[in-house]
């Protein structure tokens, strides 16, 4: 049985997000008997007090932190440090700006301890957004099959220690959740239904930027991991139901067509691979 889970945080200047997100965490249910967890904070190229913040906050009963500071920014660098620091046999790999709901960690814990490679995560929530725009994008964007139906592990993913075994080092690719995703079959993903709360970017600009950046980490992925794609679980809304969905939320596809529509124009492009909008 798997006695360790490791959670590991990427952090490059999330002082404003880090202490919410170790919060939750530390607030999650208790691990099943005999299992005990280690936070790994990967604070990467921070400028900011996003260290210090994290080892103000005192883990739970269970629990182990350590905060390691990496003078290199990059996210996929602080992922092979932590790996390489891990000892868990379940990792979970989450975002700095995310929180998850009391239950989620235990069910990650319980359903990916098999001896077989799987992976997972929950069920994905888009936080309260503060422009119309934004709330009405991430509602639409929300209920689209990939989201509602799929495991798209966005903002959070996890995996078992077979599961990782099959790949070494991250590579150097804008996504990382995408590339772990389709390392898996789908009957080896797990969907397990406790919640986290993921922020989408404010406005337009930021939407249209992260979206056009996401688009071509999917690209990047089909030209340099082909043999990836036998596992992509593919979800298409149809004509007929997106026109269904815009029947029920109109002002929800008037801002996800014109954010899809600008996407394909050279106005918001961006020579910047890391594009988080905030």
């Amino acid at each position: 049985m798997t006695q360790l889970v490791s959670v590991l945080i990427p952090a490059h200047n999330e002082a404003g997000y880090i202490a919410a997100c170790l919060d939750a965490l530390f607030a999650s249910d208790p691990l099943p008997n005999g299992m005990s967890g280690e936070v790994l904070v990967l604070a990467n190229g921070c400028t900011d007090t996003t260290a210090e913040i994290a080892r103000s906050i005192s883990p739970a009963a269970g629990w182990i932190m350590q905060v390691l500071e990496i003078a290199e920014g990059g996210k996929l660098n602080a992922l092979n440090t932590g790996d390489a620091t891990a000892k868990g046999d379940v990792l979970i790999y989450l975002d700095a700006d995310v929180v998850v709901e009391p239950a989620l960690i235990q069910q990650i814990a319980t359903g990916l301890a098999g001896d077989g490679p799987l992976y997972g995560s929950g069920r994905p929530v888009v936080a309260p957004a503060s422009t119309p725009l934004t709330r009405a994008y991430g509602r639409f964007w929300q209920k689209l099959p990939f989201v509602s139906q799929g495991v798209p592990g966005f903002g959070l993913f996890a995996m078992n220690r077979a599961g990782r075994l099959r790949w070494g080092n991250w590579p150097d690719i804008i996504s990382d959740d995408t590339f772990a995703r389709l390392s898996f079959s789908p009957s080896e993903r797990i969907s397990l239904p406790a919640s986290y709360h993921w922020p989408m970017v404010e406005g337009l600009e930021n939407l249209v930027r992260v979206r056009r950046r996401q688009n071509i980490g999917v690209s990047e992925i089909e030209e340099t991991y082909p043999q990836l794609l036998k596992n992509d679980e593919k979800m298409p809304v149809g004509v007929a139901g997106l026109l269904k969905m815009a029947r029920r939320d109109p002002l929800g596809f008037g801002a996800y067509a014109l954010v899809s529509l600008l996407v394909k124009t050279p106005m918001y492009s961006s020579r910047s691979r890391w594009a988080r909008g905030r």
